[in-house]
């Protein structure tokens, strides 16, 4: 296999870095019970890194301190201008509960594969992260989805956390931001192979995540409010029941850490710090990889829709639109740039959406089976 390094610019958040990307002539995408696949990765020199954080000047830190603050807001005041704002916002990206009907027409004679986010989707954000628990009547909506659609979750979260909160066998599940993917354990009448869906292309990083997860727990442990969760391929550092007096500290914390680790990256959530090896994989990727393993990586008939509230989100609702099939729904109650085609406010309003679609397929069905027995009815009566 031949690599070709390429030098490229990435501009996140606040980090602005000279990056090194080797990038594989090869497939992507291994075959099912895959070894991981030859994902392209992110080379940062310590140096650089050091630069780029700069925990001694704090001038990084205080952006990141605003980026924070802009990304987890608190409250909202109810303003002309705001109104302004999110009437226009909805123009652009209009509710999916309005717009059902467009919505399943673009997805006529085509099949429906539905992606998932958790936190902030499935379930409302809540304090504590190891209470994010989904109502009982979403779970079932979610089950009576799985009946009509190929369905995943794709979290941050470590997989086996999401399967704990969901408790579907019949569902794909993608965590660690899709870094752990595995299928169904009841199997699936959708999958076109027989063989097990797995995929985990950060292996060789556990070690070095188990190790910056115990540092981060001594080093977060001056912060009150603050948790570090190892979702097993990444971290997270939930900064949701700090003071936000305390965020430049905990983001100095966090820092100071991850300057000995250049292989690893930081990235933003909802009232989150994201650690990730630095790997060229996302919900993105897992999206095309689980759209591949279903059999529908080059048809035209597949009709892709992802439904999230976060930033790692818009990875996937990236794709859809680079794919140019389905679309992705951003949740959220206030204007936010998005490749998202359309909006839902709340966990809600998903459920609501949910119910709508199955409904929808199911009656579409009925008709189908009804106008196939009235087509044969006709072939019994017709004279040889």
């Amino acid at each position: 296999m031949t690599r070709q390094n390429v030098v490229a610019s990435e501009v996140t958040s606040d980090i602005n870095m000279a990056i090194a990307v080797a990038v594989s002539k090869s497939s992507m995408f291994a075959s099912a019970v895959q070894k991981p696949p030859a994902v392209p990765y992110i080379t940062i020199s310590r140096k650089k890194l050091l630069q780029n954080l700069e925990i001694s000047g704090g001038a990084r830190v205080t952006s990141w301190v605003d980026s924070m603050r802009a990304s987890s807001p608190t409250h909202h005041k109810s303003t002309p201008s705001l109104s302004d704002d999110q009437s226009s916002w909805m123009l652009h990206h209009p509710s999916a509960l309005d717009m059902f009907e467009e919505i399943t027409n673009a997805s006529k004679g085509k099949q429906i594969v539905m992606f998932l986010d958790y936190d902030g989707t499935l379930s409302p954000i809540v304090e504590d992260p190891d209470r994010a628990f989904m109502s009982d009547a979403m779970r079932a909506t979610v089950r009576k989805l799985a009946r009509y659609f190929p369905t995943a979750i794709v979290s941050g979260r470590c997989r086996d956390k999401v399967y704990s909160f969901v408790q579907l066998a019949e569902l794909y599940y993608a965590g660690s931001h899709g870094m752990d993917i595995k299928g169904p354990s009841k199997g699936s009448k959708y999958k076109k192979s027989i063989q097990p869906v797995l995929c985990q292309p950060a292996s060789e990083f556990l070690p070095m995540i188990d190790e910056v997860y115990k540092a981060l727990l001594e080093k977060t442990e001056s912060t009150p409010g603050a948790k570090v969760e190892n979702n097993k391929f990444c971290l997270s550092v939930h900064f949701r029941c700090v003071e936000e007096k305390k965020w430049s500290e905990l983001a100095q914390q966090v820092k100071s850490v991850l300057k000995d680790y250049p292989k690893l990256r930081l990235t933003q959530g909802r009232k989150v710090l994201e650690i990730r090896p630095t790997i060229k994989w996302d919900k993105g990727k897992a999206l095309e990889f689980l759209l591949e393993s279903l059999g529908y990586a080059n048809c035209t008939d597949v009709f892709p829709v992802y439904i999230g509230d976060d930033r790692t989100d818009e990875d996937a609702f990236k794709v859809l639109r680079e794919r140019g099939q389905g679309f992705g729904i951003l949740v959220s109650k206030i204007p936010k740039e998005t490749n998202a085609s359309y909006s839902l406010q709340e966990p809600t309003e998903v459920m609501n959406f949910l119910r709508r679609l199955v409904e929808w397929k199911r009656l579409s069905l009925r008709r189908q089976f009804r106008m196939r027995i009235r087509l044969e009815g006709m072939k019994v009566s017709l004279p040889n």
